[in-house]
């Protein structure tokens, strides 16, 4: 089978495809033909070695694992003895977590894993978009920022995969919803439910008085803002949430526990896979019934995973980059 393969940290073309023999289902083990995977900027961190927290994560002097791709979606070919959930034919997606070999034409994964159904009414496409994207989104937002009905909630970076996730999952939880974004993007992020929306090159969100403050949550989902900046922002009780690590937003993360604003950082990619599968399938659900829709910047062929690379390091993405090992289902 073919895969994306990568033995070295660095740019976008250390990332090329190989062939590989296709790996055999075990014991409670499934084996998924991927028809779409997603490459987000966990895989371009984990492609390039920065930053620094990368390496802790993929391998200190070269990647451990030459195979990138944690989220995955497409048809179970074969089961492992044993296997009762799943049964040849089934579509399926989830997420292989920090063991990642989804940018792959077929990957293993535990049937007691990250992995569900996939509604006939959900792409392949748009199911990876819910893992790069909202399985990011929902646990900030609903355990970390305890947002709900009339909360105060300002989405930086909302046109990303996940930041535009964010917008349109604080709205459904019943949140007052200002996004930020460039202004290439504004009229998207306007159709996804905000109250408003700041083009941050003609104004700054944070200034104090901003339309829409005090918020109750800002939700920094790029990385780009800092708790100092969102403190002008933030209600007496709010809390800044970011997607993104640092020594300075540890630190703070510790120093604001005793007080009533709080900084936090989350990393959601390393819950277990019993709390994700109850995710994947509401926000799978909420996608079926119309009520959420991933975005999708653009579909590439596996071929062109090095492309993929160098999209979403532009970092100007609007939703997921989504790769397609085997864009159509054949038996093995």
């Amino acid at each position: 089978m073919r895969i994306a393969a990568y033995h070295r940290y660095g740019a976008p073309e250390v990332v090329g495809v190989e062939e590989r023999e296709r790996p055999e289902p075990g014991p409670g083990e499934v084996r998924v033909r991927v028809q779409a995977a997603s490459v987000g900027a966990a895989d371009a961190a984990g492609r390039s070695g920065s930053p620094w927290f990368a390496r802790l994560a993929f391998g200190l002097r070269r990647p451990r694992n030459p195979v990138l791709g944690s989220d995955f979606a497409g048809v179970v070919d074969a089961v492992g003895p044993g296997v009762t959930h799943f049964a040849a034919g089934d579509r399926v997606f989830g997420a292989t977590g920090a063991e990642g070999g989804a940018h792959a034409e077929a990957v293993v994964v535990g049937e007691d894993g990250a992995i569900v159904p996939l509604p006939d009414d959900v792409s392949v496409e748009a199911a990876v978009a819910i893992c790069d994207g909202a399985m990011t989104a929902l646990p900030f937002l609903r355990d970390a920022g305890r947002v709900g009905r009339g909360s105060r909630v300002l989405v930086n970076g909302a046109s990303g995969a996940v930041g535009s996730a964010a917008v349109q999952l604080a709205a459904h939880l019943g949140a007052e919803v200002t996004a930020v974004c460039g202004p290439a993007h504004v009229d998207l992020v306007a159709g996804l439910g905000a109250a408003r929306v700041v083009d941050y090159t003609r104004e700054d969100p944070m200034r104090a008085g901003a339309p829409g403050a005090p918020f109750d949550v800002v939700f920094d989902a790029v990385g780009k803002a800092t708790y100092r900046r969102a403190r002008a922002v933030l209600a007496p009780d709010g809390r800044y949430l970011t997607t993104v690590p640092s020594w300075t937003i540890l630190a703070q993360q510790l120093t604001t526990r005793l007080g009533r604003r709080r900084a936090i950082v989350r990393f959601t990619g390393l819950r277990s896979a019993e709390a994700k599968r109850p995710d994947l399938e509401h926000l799978a659900a909420l996608a079926a019934a119309g009520e959420f829709a991933p975005l999708v910047e653009r579909v590439l062929p596996l071929d062109d995973v090095a492309g993929a690379h160098r999209l979403v390091d532009t970092g100007h993405k609007a939703g997921t980059v989504v790769v397609t090992p085997a864009p159509e289902y054949q038996e093995a």
